[in-house]
């Protein structure tokens, strides 16, 4: 059974509506745009080849783009990332999905992390920064480390996964770690898997603030249904 739920409003507006694929066309940009503006959702998250397209359909409207950065493996150097945040932003970007070096965290190096992720910080002006661990790549040590060091760096939000090639998505158990290694004002974003209300409403109650999901129109359709039975 689902606990007491949210108003739709209020949850479309926990959603980050996304499509990241690499074979996404214009028109399904296009479509993606006009269901984040149909349902409410807080944002449509693309790639950044896709920013300038999202930002021209959003530009008159409440929905924010936001562009993954260092997507989908988090390798490109600190230069790299934040020449690709800028460029976002200068296209329309006003939240930034970044990637992390993953390698950098299990190689014990948090000054590497730190440079990794302050770059896109510091890139982004005051835009809203998302951290993307890829928590099916680490230990529960690691992510802990990689909160205190998001929290250094001066991000707004942990995110779970890209849950890219088939990793493993978003996990209760992760986004209560994070939650227990966070502080105000920092956020948590779930991500990945997330494919039906139950989830959605499980992530919120573990502590995530924004859902990262493709299946955002199913969920608040879900969430509809709900609503006019009850």
């Amino acid at each position: 059974m689902l606990k007491k739920l949210k108003p739709v409003e209020k949850l479309a507006k926990m959603i980050d509506h996304t499509n990241v694929k690499a074979d996404a066309t214009e028109e399904d940009i296009r479509k993606l745009c006009s269901e984040t503006i149909e349902y409410g959702f807080d944002c449509a998250v693309v790639t950044p080849t896709n920013v300038s397209l999202a930002y021209e359909i959003l530009k008159n409207t409440p929905v924010k783009v936001c562009s993954v950065i260092g997507f989908p493996a988090g390798v490109n150097t600190p230069s790299t990332k934040a020449f690709e945040a800028i460029e976002a932003i200068e296209n329309g970007a006003e939240e930034i999905d970044m990637v992390m070096n993953i390698g950098a965290i299990k190689s014990h190096r948090e000054d590497k992390l730190l440079e990794d992720i302050k770059s896109v910080v510091d890139a982004a002006q005051g835009k809203v920064v998302k951290v993307i661990f890829e928590t099916a790549y680490l230990t529960d040590a690691e992510k802990i480390r990689a909160c205190v060091i998001s929290k250094k760096a001066g991000v707004d939000y942990v995110k779970t996964s890209t849950a890219y090639g088939g990793l493993s998505g978003a996990t209760i158990e992760d986004v209560t770690l994070m939650k227990n290694n966070i502080s105000p004002p920092m956020k948590i974003k779930a991500a990945g898997g997330i494919r039906n209300l139950e989830a959605a409403q499980a992530m919120i109650e573990a502590g995530a603030s924004k859902l990262g999901t493709s299946s955002g129109v199913k969920i608040i359709k879900e969430m509809m249904e709900l609503q006019k039975k009850s």
